[in-house]
């Protein structure tokens, strides 16, 4: 049976099962999510409005039994940005959707009466919208579990949590994983445009259908060579033992891991909540060091954190949501990042954004640097509560920097920057400014090249080749992300010859086309253009490819540099 592109109007409480226009069938995850925003949203609505769509697209190669191909994209105006946006994430959402047959949800409109609260549940048939109460006001762990035993362990959900019910701009959309744990749509504001719909939750059949595969023999042979890249690769392994924390020491020693709010680029207290000590404390307390996100992961870099009992904390504890609550905060005790880990995973909460608004909510003195207690509390009673701190909280970095009058808000077109100073590192800067999307490490992920040496070399405390190293990465990940595979592959597509080819294979063997590598790499071009141009209609201009001006102007230790790549070749980005 045909994909098809499932249609759900909000505003008259209708749904339709569409053909897949031709121009839409050679993409998938963010190349779909991206075009269909950008053909069908005017780039000037309020992202809150009925104007405003939101899309959610399984990859290419999803339902597949391609390893590593587990993600689902999410895309939007961003009520964080005002840009373009996608999000993807693992869970089980992804893989069961193309097995639905579905290429495309598309929710559009909002409805006439704000009181009501909707669910959406998808078969191959197509989508049955019905009024919810039980669920609204409840937490994404409460939810997944009502949910678990009114419709079975099995079904797929996709749900906001109280952040997303109050349209929080840093409220996330969160997939069940298959533990009935939640993986996370993080960036932009994503569960707030959901919210906006009035819509809960999506609940996903369970079925026993495969997807088609045109040519199943040589689908076989291609994903064993790209299983085996993946899994001989070192840096793979060094996230299978330790998880994506493994590079808290890593970016320390680099001296670029921003800390006190980006006044340093080295945290004293690196070494209590490295990938190391967080190996050995998952180890001690009977917890998983290794696990996956989304079956047919082979990387398998999430874990299961256990508090000091050996009960369930948090599962997917990653890089970034550590040294934001860690180095950015000061806060130096695992357990209360894990606390905090967990409770934005309930709220529904972007886990960089909302730890980054915090540290400039202490440099403003709502709360003292390195208190994680206090941290923990005001989200329990504040951010989930919706009260006026919480709202400028979860409203995220540059929401709280306007309310407390600080300048040392480290945004880009409002979205916070991640955990990779860019005066150290200056590729990932490039990164931050370009981005189509705001602030995010994961469109061009420089690090590869300027610290771990994968795909070559390239000095990070140098200005020369930065542009063309970001701008390479994000057109490789613009691809990438169309394909419904983890970003993780790309350490072994840099630098293994038989890993990006068998991609390519697979991708052919399951449509029966013949894509070369240069087919590729001019998807994930066009990918940008099109969420640019969206940007440049929606009022955006090169001046807003910009850091603040903080970064210029304050050098950071231990390096004692500053951000000194000038406008013109920034501006150059955009030269392909």
């Amino acid at each position: 049976m045909a994909d098809k592109i499932f249609r759900v109007n909000m505003s008259d409480l209708s749904t339709t099962v569409e053909p897949v226009p031709a121009a839409w069938m050679g993409l998938g995850g963010r190349g779909l999510t991206s075009t269909v925003v950008a053909t069908e949203v005017t780039p000037t609505c309020h992202p809150l409005g009925r104007h405003n769509k939101l899309v959610i697209a399984p990859g290419l190669l999803s339902g597949t039994q391609a390893a590593n191909s587990g993600r689902l994209s999410c895309g939007a105006k961003s009520p964080l940005t005002g840009t373009i946006k996608e999000a993807n994430a693992g869970g089980s959402s992804a893989q069961m959707l193309a097995k639905l047959g579905v290429k495309a949800l598309i929710i559009e409109g909002k409805p006439h009466d704000e009181s009501k609260w909707y669910s959406l549940h998808v078969t191959r048939d197509g989508v049955t919208i019905s009024e919810e109460s039980e669920v609204i006001g409840l937490g994404n762990f409460a939810t997944v579990k009502t949910l678990n035993q009114r419709l079975g362990e099995k079904v797929g959900v996709i749900t906001i949590g109280p952040a997303g019910e109050m349209r929080m701009s840093a409220a996330n959309i969160s997939i069940k994983d298959p533990d009935s744990h939640l993986r996370s749509g993080g960036r932009g504001g994503l569960g707030a445009v959901m919210g906006s719909k009035k819509v809960k939750f999506i609940s996903i059949e369970p079925t026993n259908e495969q997807v088609q595969i045109a040519d199943p023999e040589a689908f076989k042979t291609a994903n064993r060579l790209f299983a085996k890249a993946l899994v001989d690769n070192p840096i793979s392994k060094a996230l299978a033992q330790y998880g994506t924390n493994v590079l808290v020491n890593i970016i320390n020693e680099s001296g670029g891991l921003p800390t006190r709010n980006f006044t340093k680029g080295q945290f004293e207290g690196h070494e209590a909540i490295s990938g190391e000590t967080m190996h050995d404390t998952i180890v001690a307390r009977g917890g998983k060091p290794k696990h996956n996100c989304h079956q047919g992961c082979v990387i398998q870099c999430s874990q299961v954190y256990n508090d000091l009992n050996g009960n369930y904390k948090t599962s997917g504890f990653e890089y970034e949501t550590i040294w934001a609550l860690g180095a950015d905060c000061c806060i130096d005790n695992l357990d209360h990042l894990a606390d905090a880990d967990s409770l934005m995973d309930d709220i529904g909460l972007d886990s960089i954004e909302t730890p980054v608004a915090f540290a400039v909510a202490m440099e403003a003195g709502v709360l003292k640097f390195g208190d994680g207690a206090e941290l923990c509390r005001i989200l329990k009673e504040d951010v989930a509560k919706g009260t006026p701190l919480g709202r400028i909280i979860g409203n995220g970095a540059a929401s709280v920097g306007k309310a407390f009058g600080i300048t040392r808000v480290p945004v880009v077109k409002g979205q916070a920057i991640p955990a990779y100073d860019p005066r150290a590192i200056k590729g990932i800067g490039i990164t931050y400014a370009t981005s189509t999307q705001g602030a995010d490490h994961t469109m061009g992920y420089t690090i590869a090249t300027n610290i771990l040496g994968v795909g070559g070399k390239l000095d990070p405390l140098s200005k020369e080749g930065q542009v063309e190293l970001s701008r390479n990465l994000q057109i490789a990940t613009a691809a990438i992300d169309s394909t419904g595979m983890c970003l993780f592959i790309a350490f072994a597509a840099l630098d293994d010859a038989t890993c990006l080819p068998a991609l390519i294979d697979m991708i052919n063997a399951r449509f029966g086309i013949s894509l070369t590598a240069d087919d590729v790499t001019n998807l994930g071009k066009t990918i940008l253009k099109t969420e640019h141009g969206f940007n440049l209609a929606a009022g955006f201009t090169n001046k807003d490819d910009r850091l603040p001006e903080f970064f210029a102007e304050e050098p950071i230790a231990p390096h004692n540099v500053v951000w000194d790549i000038s406008d013109a070749a920034i501006d150059s980005f955009w030269d392909f």
